[in-house]
């Protein structure tokens, strides 16, 4: 059993903080690519968020409130 050290919190937050980073230039490019999409005229807001009401309802959900 590994015992307790300050690294190990240091690593974690490090791992956190790439995933975080990750995170915001995937959700960046997907913007980028939706942006360009409904620009383009290949498909509309309304299109999109008719889908994503479509596929939030295969998710499940949790039993309390989210913030």
């Amino acid at each position: 059993m590994d015992s307790y050290s300050p690294m190990n919190d240091v690593n974690m937050l490090a791992k956190l903080a790439d995933l975080k980073d990750g995170h915001y230039h995937n959700l960046l490019m997907l913007s980028a690519l939706i942006e360009l999409l409904i620009e383009k005229g290949i498909l509309t807001r309304e299109e999109l968020e008719e889908r994503a009401v479509r596929l939030d309802e295969f998710t499940d959900h949790p039993p309390y409130p989210m913030a």
